[in-house]
């Protein structure tokens, strides 16, 4: 079993991108920045069909859980996905519970390979 280390950084960390993840409409946005990463604002407010403030607010809270980083070009502001708190999601939550389901299954795979049904 992996070890991991959870400091308070890490805590308030993870406590913002699990924040962030509660909305579906900044799932929509991590979805869409992932199908065609580097958009602009406007081009965000166009596929949910929201307000430019509505998808500003959504957006805050998604840099601030370093789940979309900005970069400037000229006078465009381009949001792109950032994909490593999810990666640190899936180890810290998701994995280790991965790993004892495939155990599990091979353990059920070789029962019924054997005949036994217990």
């Amino acid at each position: 079993m992996v070890a991991y280390n959870v400091t308070m950084e890490n805590k308030d960390n993870m406590d913002k991108v699990f924040k962030a993840l509660a909305d579906s409409s900044r799932r929509k946005l991590l979805d869409h920045l992932f199908n065609k990463n580097g958009q602009t604002l406007n081009d965000l407010c166009e596929f949910l069909d929201m307000t430019r403030q509505s998808v500003t607010k959504h957006l805050l809270i998604l840099e601030k859980a370093n789940l979309v980083v900005i970069e400037w070009q000229g006078r465009n502001k381009l949001h792109y996905l950032n994909a490593a708190p999810l990666g640190e999601i899936y180890n810290r939550w998701i994995r280790k519970y991965e790993h004892q389901r495939i155990e599990a299954l091979q353990e059920l795979k070789n029962n019924l390979e054997e005949g036994n049904h217990e």
